[in-house]
């Protein structure tokens, strides 16, 4: 036998053994084994090819993904390391250049060498690859091991710190024996790496090597605007010189809002190390709270990842370099009486690797009050409590996370303020106003809270924590409509029942409760613990049936009715994701409750964001501007109350033609984004009662339909088995007045707001409720839903994502007033209505 080799890509050969002529055949059969030895040949000729462009070729020039020849086990690791004694070429950023190709190759012989050393890197190491070079010198590599199926039981073994320490080891090695090697490596890191976004530099596509000057340049994702493509995998590195740092904002930013599958993640480095990371993001950003990132020095690298089919628009970015002093200068004395300061750069994201102090110093006599009105630094992984990473300090507590109010007070007339953060992962950081105060007098006219804060002295011992510490609430007098906690505490009578512990001793819930053994029904009733999922209503609204699975034939007001009559015994069935009904009905109307936009949460106001509350509709009436609120519920079909217009003395309200309404509106004033719309029919509830509010509910059509936005979007409508259960925090947005007897509002406004027990608030209502009517009360001190906000919807979030709309601001007792709840109509009650007359 006579053999030849051929040597595959990674160096190993295969043995390719042809026949000889030392056997004895006849011609014909000489010839067939000649035909049929070239056709083999040809075959592996052609899988050599193959072979050759796959893993060298392809490799090289076209490496759209290395994810792609990357399986399930890849593991692999990046970071940088930093040379001594070689002097920095620019050609070094030349990914091209001779420079570039010879340093790099001797670095990845280096780390190929250190792998060497330890016995499980060695055997699945597959190759490493030096992406790029800074000044100092450093060098950014990533290196990869490919673990086979069969040995995926060693997967957990590869972690960041064996390899580090394998690199660490080799280093020390290579010191203590004094090695000739003209590289000389005094730092190295380490750190796991989706495979998704490690490069190699030598990769043409969707691969960008950028100079950031002081004019602004932009980059634009794959496709965009029309959509990016699926399996998209682009990297753009960008450099400023040395005196520089580099902004990016984002104008536009639309991706998927799985960030397991699409992403843009932006990195203080030019490898895709973790421990180097920015941000990443996902999801529709809205005007206004753009993404905006600053390095800690003259690099940055941008990764764009996606997996999922869903094409979105993508992002259009700008870079700029910015002066280093922009970044790293902050901190200072603050010897005014009164003052803001802020994190650096906000509200941008502070940059990397910043520490600031702020020394406050007020006149002798004085003390300082501190307040944040923005805070926020959300890092992964970061418990609030210790704030380890990114923190502010004060008077030795370190705060982090995101707050929706930090108030604080000195004990002496100066106040050190430090701001910290680490090279990872960075946020908005914060807004800050101090003044002086008086310790003899700190709260004029007002009562002053343990704290130092001041509030108004009708808050004090109304049952809300307006202090943030309780100390407003302590040594209180409970009054006739509060309940008095066994701990002291005086809480609002309505909140008794609730389910909701208010009390903090759970006293307030006692009472409400039934035996050890028994059901609480529904309607307050107690039965049996074993009639619970017995196959039969025992309960008169079949509550003790409503979440059993194993009680498919019944039938009762909190089962889900399918559209092929089938009940489902499950709460809230509808649009959770679930497919319960057999012809799947129960999912099939659920485009609708949700807002298109990541949305920050505001601190210390009621002003709405842009796209926050997309379905909320302005109704003007003649030449009186807003008049009453509605909700969208389709593109032709808006939801309102029918008190705003069935009025006896004024017969044109319930003319469609005097009626225009305002979609994706925020402010009165501005038109941006706004679809106005003429109201073509009012169909109000014909049961609608003008001296009880029963069956408060009116429909709008539209004269032409809307066309749904970013920020017009239909509010789900719940099923009539739908549970929205006293105490659930809901929301309530409008513009009417914002005090009773006050001008109405020119921003949209929203008020958290709680659902209150029907038997309590039918008390406190005198028993003018009917099952029509829904009670809240107001979790954010002083809003109230006032005259204006008529027919604006009240909306729930459900753990399935989507908003539901409750109710339909109805009526009350003027604005805010002590014990005295908003009511509204009850959607489950008239959701069947609603559909028989829209044929939604």
């Amino acid at each position: 036998m006579n053999s030849t080799r051929y040597e595959g890509h990674n160096g190993h050969h295969e043995r390719i053994d042809f026949l000889t002529n030392k056997e004895k055949v006849s011609s014909k059969r000489k010839f067939g084994i000649l035909i049929g030895v070239l056709v083999a040949f040809l075959i592996l000729a052609a899988v050599a090819a193959f072979l050759v462009w796959l893993f060298v070729y392809k490799d090289a020039d076209s490496e759209a993904s290395l994810s792609k020849h990357l399986g399930p086990s890849a593991q692999v690791f990046s970071g940088h390391m930093k040379l001594v004694d070689v002097p920095y070429n620019q050609k070094l950023e030349n990914t091209n250049s001779k420079e570039f190709e010879d340093l790099a190759v001797k670095l990845e012989a280096v780390l190929k060498e250190n792998y060497k050393k330890d016995p499980l890197l060695e055997k699945y190491y597959t190759k490493s690859v030096v992406s790029a070079f800074s000044e100092g010198v450093k060098a950014y590599y990533w290196s990869q091991f490919d673990i086979p199926v069969e040995d995926l039981e060693v997967v957990p073994e590869f972690s960041e710190e064996r390899v580090l320490e394998t690199l660490e080891n080799g280093l020390k090695e290579q010191r203590s024996m004094g090695s000739d090697s003209d590289i000389k490596i005094t730092e190295v890191t380490a750190s796991f790496t989706d495979p998704r976004m490690v490069r190699n530099p030598r990769a043409n596509e969707c691969f960008y090597h950028l100079e950031a000057e002081e004019k602004a340049k932009q980059i634009l994702s794959p496709g965009y605007p029309k959509g990016y493509p699926p399996k998209s995998r682009c990297q753009w590195q960008i450099r400023a010189s040395e005196d520089k740092a580099i902004l990016v904002s984002f104008p536009f930013f639309h991706i998927e809002d799985d960030c397991s599958d699409d992403f843009v993640s932006i990195f203080d480095s030019l490898s895709p190390d973790d421990s180097q990371a920015i941000t990443e993001k996902c999801g529709q950003r809205p005007p206004s709270n753009p993404l905006e990132v600053t390095s800690s020095g003259n690099i940055m690298l941008i990764n764009f990842i996606t997996d999922s089919n869903v094409q979105r628009p993508g992002f259009e970015a700008m870079y700029e370099a910015i002066p280093m002093s922009k970044v790293k200068t902050c901190g200072g004395v603050l010897s005014a009486n009164k003052g803001v300061f802020t994190s650096p750069l906000h509200p941008s994201f502070y940059p990397p690797a910043v520490d600031c102090k702020w020394t406050i110093k007020v006149p002798a006599e004085n003390m300082v009050r501190l307040k944040f009105t923005m805070f926020r630094m959300k890092e992964p992984g970061v418990d609030i409590r210790v704030c380890h990473k990114d923190y502010v300090e004060v008077m030795g507590t370190k705060y982090c996370g995101e707050m929706s109010s930090l108030d604080l007070t000195s004990s002496t007339n100066v106040l050190d303020v430090s701001f910290h953060s680490d090279e990872s992962y960075t946020d908005k950081g914060f807004s800050a106003t101090y003044s002086a105060y008086d310790p003899a007098n700190p709260c004029p006219n007002k009562f002053a809270c343990a704290s130092g804060i001041c509030i108004g002295k009708e808050l004090q011992c109304d049952g809300w924590n307006d202090c943030g510490d309780m100390s407003d609430e302590m040594k209180c007098k409970c009054e006739k409509d509060q309940y008095s906690c066994e701990n002291g505490l005086c809480k609002p009578r309505l909140w008794v029942c609730d389910r909701v512990n208010d009390c903090g001793d759970g006293s307030d819930e006692k009472s409400c409760s039934c035996g050890v053994n028994e059901w609480r029904c529904g309607d307050g009733l107690c039965m049996p613990q074993d009639v619970v999922c017995d196959k039969k209503v025992d309960c008169e609204d079949g509550s003790d049936e409503a979440s059993c699975k194993t009680s498919p034939g019944i039938c009762s007001d909190f089962s889900f009715k399918c559209q092929n009559t089938e009940c489902v015994n499950k709460v809230n069935a509808e649009c959770d994701r679930v497919n319960d009904c057999s012809d799947n009905s129960d999912e099939a109307k659920c485009d609708c409750g949700t807002r298109p936009y990541k949305l920050n949460r505001i601190v210390g106001g009621q002003n709405a964001e842009t796209g926050e509350w997309p379905w909320q509709v302005s109704l003007h009436f003649l030449t009186y501007g807003h008049v009453c609120g509605a909700s969208i519920i389709s593109e032709k079909w808006l939801l309102s109350a029918s008190h705003c217009f069935v009025v006896n003395n004024s017969p044109q309200n319930h003319v469609p033609s005097n009626w225009q309404s305002y979609s994706g509106m925020q402010n009165q004033y501005s038109q941006d984004g706004v679809q106005r719309k003429a109201v073509k029919r009012i169909i109000s509830h014909p049961d609608y009662n003008q001296m009880t509010f029963d069956y408060d509910i009116a429909l709008l059509e539209l004269s032409e339909p809307l066309k749904f936005t970013n920020t017009i979007q239909p509010i789900c409508l719940p099923a009539s088995s739908h549970v929205f259960p006293a105490g659930m925090a809901c929301w309530v947005t409008g513009w009417g007045a914002q005090r009773e007897g006050g001008a109405k509002a020119q921003l949209l406004q929203k008020a958290m707001v709680k659902i209150i027990n029907d038997t309590v608030c039918n008390m406190v209502t005198e028993g003018q409720l009917t099952s029509r009517m829904l009670c809240s009360g107001f979790l954010a001190g002083g809003v109230d839903a006032c005259q204006g906000d008529s027919g604006g919807p009240m909306v729930c979030f459900e753990e399935s994502g989507k908003w539901f709309q409750a109710g339909i601001v109805s009526w009350g007792e003027g604005c805010a007033r002590r014990n005295k709840p908003g009511v509204y109509s009850r959607v489950t009650k008239l959701v069947d209505w609603i559909k028989t007359e829209t044929g939604i």
